[in-house]
């Protein structure tokens, strides 16, 4: 497995990447480092893990919506911490119920993990 620095949100990472795969890992850092910085940027959520967990279930809601429906209709926003709308990007009922109760289970004790 090859190194690869990656930057995500001004962190950097060191990934392990299989050999020939640089260009498709260095794809995938740009969209995770776009989908955490326009959550971030939206000035709601300021906790990296929240930012991180949004990101993943957008990017993830993506992948799964490509396979499933490619022309699947609309789906409401995301949920940020206080419940309102944060239009950054369009998830599923049920990964917006996810993001409910993650929120619920995270103001009892303040940590992801």
């Amino acid at each position: 497995m090859k190194q690869i620095e990656a930057h995500i949100m001004g962190q950097t990472y060191m990934l392990a990447c299989p050999p020939g795969s640089e260009q498709t890992m260095e794809q995938a850092v740009q969209r995770v480092d776009a989908a955490m910085c326009k959550i971030r940027d939206a000035g709601k959520i300021r906790a990296r893990d929240r930012i991180a967990v949004l990101a993943a279930l957008n990017l993830a809601f993506d992948v799964i919506a490509q396979e499933s429906a490619p022309r699947a209709a609309p789906a409401t926003p995301a949920a940020d911490t206080n419940g309102t709308s944060t239009n950054e990007g369009l998830v599923h009922p049920r990964v917006q119920a996810l993001l409910q109760r993650m929120q619920e289970l995270l103001a009892e004790d303040g940590k992801l993990l």
